[in-house]
């Protein structure tokens, strides 16, 4: 038996065209899956804008805005490569065309190469201009942005050889201030009373920066004095008033109230140092009671030093109005006094009211405001309750149910005046935010209540004197002695 040879397996067979099979298989498969990740991503896909100032990123009163356009819209570019904003620009178009999902088509052409294609369109859209610029097209009617709308640029530079510097990109202002012109058309009419010593709405005055910011949104401002009409006219379905130094007439008032029960849509800004009871009388009947205080903070400067400030740090509540805003938080300066609300009493009116703006914690109303006893103000302020209200929303006549629109008289009051002024929202853009969005809640635009897109500037370091002596002794000696050392070190390391 152990004699016996041992049988021989046979070679096993190499099935070559089964193993070719699966390789090519395996290759298509994978083939197929690529191009089917690749085709999804090209149909699906999300941009990030990391930048620190976010430069190219739409802001979310752009998003909105661009969700309305029903049609088509064409952007052609006339941009010279030499122009300092033309990166920029094409950048910003980029998103724009991201955001609109196939409703936006752009042509970028350059007028100093394609001369033919540069005269047709200039032909068909009647431009006279050398300046670089870009014709919006939508449904037939066209709308020109100029690069010096676009951007400010500074020139000072060029007399030392330095080439123009963009000091402000604000390209996206334009472009959508520009888009909305064409897709409503027609601009909507804000009436501004006066005849009360109102802020004039003339250029160069306190509230410019308001006016072109509440332009720029498609609206026009119409001056209304009550004084000269027989009613307030129909084709204004809002009036705004900021800060009237003197009560309104009885006659006004009935203007006031007929406007209201039509339907009529009002902002309204008080100034809490003015005496207008008539007004004030108006706002009671809607529920909200404007109390005759002031609020005050008081504020710890040292270990033991308390100061107290009359400016009010307060914040947006997530409201209709408000509700892009909410916990955003805003300087209201100068006085401001408390705002109390009456739902119970107007609920059976259905009359609707939010509060909008709410008061920090800490702050109270003192009815002596105008006293000097400290130690009375510390005693109130460890008395007072909930914060304060400043502003609110009336609506009477809305449906209960948000999604349905209805018509019904609005107003929004604000017990403040100052926010608005050009020397406080040239630091801080909440304010125009938020009277954008008051002012579009009133006109029933509600998808473009938003946050605005700001302006776009270099980051600048400024140096005093001494931080720039400083400087140059790190440069001119510091950073030279830290490589002699290491220099020294790795020589006496050797040495020894």
């Amino acid at each position: 038996m152990g004699d016996e040879a041992m049988p021989q397996r046979r070679p096993k067979k190499i099935r070559r065209v089964q193993i070719g099979f699966n390789v090519l298989a395996q290759i298509v498969l994978i083939l197929f899956l690529a191009g089917m990740v690749n085709a999804i991503a090209f149909k699906h896909y999300a941009r990030w804008d990391f930048s620190r100032d976010q430069k190219y990123a739409l802001s979310d009163k752009t998003k909105r805005f661009l969700k309305t356009i029903k049609g088509k819209m064409r952007i052609v570019v006339f941009f010279s490569p030499s122009t300092p904003i033309t990166a920029d620009v094409q950048n910003l178009l980029t998103e724009y065309q991201y955001a609109a999902k196939g409703k936006i088509d752009i042509e970028h052409i350059d007028p100093e190469r394609n001369l033919s294609r540069a005269k047709e369109l200039f032909d068909k859209y009647k431009v006279v201009s050398d300046e670089s610029l870009l014709v919006i097209d939508y449904q037939g009617r066209n709308k020109t942005v100029k690069a010096s709308e676009m951007a400010d640029i500074d020139q000072s530079g060029m007399a030392f050889g330095e080439g123009p510097r963009v000091s402000a990109f604000k390209g996206e202002q334009a472009i959508t201030s520009a888009m909305m012109d064409l897709v409503e058309g027609k601009k909507n009419t804000l009436g501004y009373v006066i005849g009360h010593k109102e802020p004039p709405l003339s250029e160069n005055t306190t509230i410019s920066v308001l006016k072109a910011f509440i332009e720029s949104e498609n609206i026009k401002f119409q001056e209304l004095n009550l004084f000269d009409v027989g009613a307030i006219p129909a084709e204004l379905k809002t009036i705004l008033m900021i800060g009237p130094q003197y009560d309104f007439s009885d006659r006004e008032m009935k203007l006031l109230r007929d406007f209201w029960d039509k339907q009529g849509r009002i902002l309204f800004l008080l100034d809490p140092a003015a005496k207008t009871p008539k007004l004030d009388a108006f706002l009671s009947e809607l529920g909200v009671k404007v109390n005759d205080d002031r609020l005050m903070v008081f504020l710890r400067t040292g270990i033991q030093e308390l100061a107290l400030t009359r400016d009010v740090q307060a914040h947006f509540l997530g409201n209709p109005v408000t509700k892009r805003l909410a916990d955003v938080r805003a300087l209201f300066f100068g006085g401001t006094c408390s705002l109390t609300l009456e739902p119970d009493r107007m609920r059976a009116a259905n009359v609707r009211l939010d509060p909008l703006i709410q008061a920090e914690k800490g702050y109270f109303a003192e009815t002596d405001y105008n006293s000097d006893n400290q130690a009375k103000f510390q005693t109130d302020a460890k008395a007072a309750g909930a914060p304060p209200t400043i502003g609110a929303a009336v609506e009477r006549g809305a449906s209960a149910d948000e999604r349905v629109q209805m018509n019904s008289s609005r107003l929004v009051v604000v017990s403040n005046t100052t926010f608005i002024q050009d020397n406080a929202v040239t630091q801080d853009q909440q304010a125009l935010d938020f009277i954008s969005g008051s002012v579009n809640w009133l006109l029933s635009r509600e998808q473009l209540i938003g946050i605005a897109p700001k302006i776009s500037k270099p980051l600048i370091f400024t140096l005093n004197e001494d931080a720039l002596r400083n400087l140059r002794w790190i440069i001119l000696v510091g950073m030279p002695l830290i490589f002699a050392a290491l220099g020294a070190a790795v020589w006496w390391q050797r040495r020894v």
